[in-house]
C-alpha cells in the first residue's frame, strides 16, 4: 500500500462548506431576526397560551436584560436557571447573552445535593427558579441548602454554603421571602436606560463564554462545559442549513431547554433562520406534542428516540393531523432503524435527519441531510458538519485508523468548548495539546465520508476477548416482533469477564421470555452476542434530556441477576 493510498483511506475528514463562520454574538442574531421578520411568530408556548412575534420577543428580552443590569449583573457573571421549558427560559437565554452574563443551565431533576454542587462549582451570583417539577418543591430545596434566604432582603443574600449567590428571582405567582419576582425584574428593566444595554452590548466579543452546561457523566460530579457565542451561533447556523429551515418553518421543541438539544438545535437554530419556536409543554408529553404539531401546523420536530416511540404509541395518535411535518432531528441516543422508518412513514417526517454530538462540541459534530437516501439516514449519523474536523483513532495508540475500522471519534474546530469551568485538569483529559476533543464514542468512517456510531468506549462489552458493540445487537433485536424498545448492557461474568444483558420494552399485549429471545437470535447473530440475561421493563433509567443511563442499568442488573460476586472479581 502506497503512502498516498494510506492517506486517502485514513479516517479523517473536514466538513466542506461554502458558508462562512459567523462572527456575531447571540444578541446580534436576535436583533437581525427582529429587523427582518418583525411580525412573524417567534415563540409560541402552548401550555402558557403565550405568543410573541420577533419584534415582541426582542422587546421582552431587552426588558429582562435591562432588569439584570439594574441588579448589577456584570459581563461574565453567572446566572443559573432552574426551570422546565417556559417563555421565561427563552427570554432569559437571550437576555443573558445580550449583557454578556453566562447562563448556567440546571437540570430540572436536580435535588439538594446536585443543586448545591452546580451553584458552588459555577460560582453563581444569581439564580432563577420556578416553583418545582414533579414531586420536588424547588423553594424548599433551596431553603434546605441556603436557609439564610428567610432572613435576607432580595438581592442581598449572604450564604455560608453558597458564598457567591446574592440574588434569587422566582418565576411564578407567589411572592417568596428573600426573592425578587420575575415581574419585579421586568419592572426594574423599565427604569434602566436602553443606552446602558447598548453600551454593554458594544463591549461583547463573540469568543466570550456565554453558557455553562453540566454534562451527566457516569462517574464523579457533573462538569460544566463552557460554550461561547461563537460555538452556539455557528452550530445553530449549520443545523438550520442542514434542515433547510426558513421563516416559513415552525419547529416543535419538546426536548428540554436546559440541554443543548433544546437551547441550540431548537431555539438558536430557529432564531438564526427566522423560524418559529413552538413549545408544546413544560416537559415532554407525547399527546401535547402531537396536539401542538396539529394545531400550529409545525413543519419540523425534534426528539430523542424514546420521545418518538412515545408519540407513535400514543393511544389517540391517529386523531392528529401531522401532514404539515417535513423535517427535524432525532438525536440524543442511538436511533433505532425501525423507529426511524416509522417516523418517516407514519409521522410524515420524510426529511427527518440524524444528528450526533455532545455538549462539549456545542453540540453537533455530524449530521445527515434532508436529501440523504433513507438507507443512509437510518444507518449512519451523517457527515462531518461544515468547518468541522473529525478523525477516528485507536484508543490505545492514538493513531488514526483506516476507514472501515472502529475507534474513538475525535473532533476539532470552532465547535469545541472553551473548557470545563474551573476544572483545568478535566479539560486536559478530553482536549489534547493539538485541540482535539476526545468524545469517548466508538465510530466507523466509511469511504463515502459517513460515520456510524458503534457505541461508547466504556459501554463496549469484552466477552472472553471478543469485542461486542451494544448498538449492533440493539438494531438486530428491533426486528423481534415482541420488542418495542431495547437496550443492551454489559454485565460481569466469572468465566468470560463480561456478558450480554438485554433490557426490553414490550409491545402492547406481547410476552417474551429469555428462552424466546435466545431462540429468536439463534442462527441469526453470533453465539457470543446472544443475551444471557433478560429484563422486561416499562422504563429505562435516563436523564431528563432522554439520554439512557447504561451505568444505572448495569448496577440494577448486577443486583437483580445476583452477579455481585462476579462484579467484585478484578480483571486486567
Amino acid at each position: 500500500m502506497t503512502a498516498e493510498t494510506t492517506r486517502r483511506q485514513a479516517s479523517y475528514v473536514c466538513g466542506a462548506s461554502t458558508a462562512t463562520l459567523v462572527g456575531r454574538c447571540i444578541g446580534q442574531i436576535l436583533d437581525e431576526a427582529a429587523d427582518h421578520y418583525p411580525e412573524r411568530d417567534a415563540l409560541v408556548v402552548k401550555h402558557e397560551n403565550r405568543r410573541f412575534t420577533y419584534r415582541q420577543l426582542k422587546q421582552e428580552v431587552e426588558l429582562a436584560a435591562r432588569g439584570f443590569l439594574s441588579l448589577g449583573v456584570k459581563t461574565g457573571d453567572r446566572i443559573g436557571i432552574w426551570s422546565t421549558n417556559s417563555s421565561e427560559w427563552v427570554i432569559t437565554q437571550f437576555a443573558t447573552a445580550k449583557i454578556g452574563a453566562i447562563l448556567v443551565n440546571i437540570n430540572p431533576l436536580n435535588r439538594a445535593f446536585e443543586l448545591k454542587h452546580v451553584l458552588r462549582q459555577s460560582e453563581c451570583q444569581t439564580l432563577l427558579l420556578i416553583g418545582g417539577f414533579r414531586d420536588a418543591n424547588y423553594v424548599s430545596i433551596l431553603r434546605e441548602i441556603c436557609p439564610e434566604i428567610e432572613s435576607s432582603a432580595p438581592g442581598d443574600l449572604q450564604s455560608e454554603t453558597l458564598p457567591d449567590l446574592r440574588t434569587i428571582i422566582f418565576v411564578g405567582e407567589a411572592v417568596t421571602t428573600g426573592m425578587f419576582s420575575w415581574e419585579e425584574l421586568l419592572r426594574r428593566g423599565q427604569t434602566t436606560l436602553l443606552e446602558e444595554l447598548r453600551q454593554r452590548e458594544s463591549e461583547l466579543e463573540f469568543d466570550h463564554p456565554i453558557n455553562i452546561q453540566y454534562t451527566s457523566g457516569t462517574t464523579g460530579l457533573p462538569k460544566g462545559a463552557m460554550l461561547s457565542h461563537h460555538n452556539i451561533v455557528n452550530n445553530a447556523q449549520f443545523i438550520a442549513a442542514a434542515l433547510r429551515l426558513s421563516p416559513q418553518d415552525r419547529l416543535c421543541i419538546p426536548v428540554p431547554f436546559y440541554h443543548c438539544f433544546g437551547m441550540v438545535l431548537g431555539n438558536m437554530a430557529c432564531v438564526i433562520s427566522g423560524a418559529t419556536m413552538v413549545v408544546p409543554a413544560a416537559y415532554f408529553d407525547p399527546e401535547a406534542t402531537l396536539r401542538a404539531i396539529h394545531e400550529e401546523k409545525c413543519t419540523a420536530l425534534h426528539g430523542v428516540p424514546s420521545m418518538f416511540i412515545a408519540e407513535l404509541s400514543c393511544p389517540n395518535f391517529k386523531d392528529f393531523d401531522l401532514s404539515s411535518l417535513r423535517t427535524g432531528i432525532m438525536s440524543g441516543s442511538p436511533c433505532p432503524i425501525e423507529v426511524m422508518r416509522r417516523v418517516v412513514k407514519e409521522m410524515n417526517c420524510r426529511e427527518l435527519t440524524i444528528a450526533y454530538g455532545q455538549t462539549e462540541a456545542s453540540p453537533v459534530i455530524t449530521q445527515t441531510t434532508t436529501e440523504d437516501p433513507i438507507e443512509v439516514r437510518v444507518t449512519t449519523v451523517g457527515k462531518a458538519m461544515p468547518h468541522t474536523e473529525v478523525k477516528v483513532i485507536d484508543p490505545l495508540t492514538g493513531k488514526i485508523v483506516l476507514r472501515g475500522g472502529a475507534g474513538e471519534l475525535c473532533t476539532r474546530g470552532y465547535l469545541v468548548m472553551k473548557g470545563f469551568y474551573g476544572n483545568a485538569e478535566a479539560t486536559r483529559r478530553v482536549i489534547d495539546d493539538d485541540g482535539w476533543l476526545h468524545t469517548g464514542d466508538l465510530a466507523v468512517l466509511d469511504d463515502r465520508g459517513y460515520f456510524k456510531i458503534v457505541g461508547r468506549s466504556k459501554d463496549m462489552i469484552i466477552r472472553g476477548g471478543e469485542n461486542i458493540y451494544p448498538r449492533e445487537i440493539e438494531e438486530f433485536l428491533f426486528s423481534c416482533p415482541s420488542i418495542l424498545d431495547v437496550q443492551i448492557v454489559g454485565v460481569p461474568d466469572l468465566k468470560y469477564g463480561e456478558t450480554v444483558a438485554a433490557w426490553v420494552k414490550l409491545k402492547p399485549g406481547a410476552a417474551l421470555t429469555l428462552e424466546d429471545l435466545k431462540q429468536f437470535c439463534k442462527g441469526k447473530i453470533a453465539e457470543y452476542k446472544i443475551p444471557r440475561y433478560l429484563k422486561v421493563t416499562v422504563d429505562f433509567p435516563m436523564t431528563v434530556s432522554g439520554k439512557i443511563q447504561k451505568f444505572k442499568m448495569r448496577e440494577i442488573s448486577i443486583q437483580e441477576f445476583g452477579l455481585e460476586q462476579a462484579a467484585k472479581t478484578e480483571t486486567a
